[in-house]
């Protein structure tokens, strides 16, 4: 199992998609200026709010496929795919 880390900036994520396999966990990074989140668009996973210069607990992912997600204080136009194989 592999921990990977997506990068929050410039109101993107980064790696899009971020392809991982199935047990393997993503932290979120966030070096923007403002607070972030990533919440999946089904709700199966929320960071909740990742402060400036702060990262995310790491988050498990144990299924595979498309997941979906966005950011809840910026909107469906800051989104992102983790993709589970």
């Amino acid at each position: 199992m592999a921990q990977v880390t997506v990068t929050i900036e410039d109101m993107s994520y980064s790696p899009d998609p971020v392809e991982i396999k199935k047990g393997d966990t993503v932290v979120w990074t966030n070096q923007d200026d403002s607070p972030h989140t990533a919440t999946a668009n089904d709700r199966s996973f929320d960071t909740g709010r990742v402060p400036a210069g702060k990262s995310s607990k790491p988050i498990a992912f144990n299924k595979a496929g498309k997941v979906p997600y966005h950011c809840t204080v910026h909107g469906p136009s800051m989104s992102g795919t983790v993709q589970v194989s």
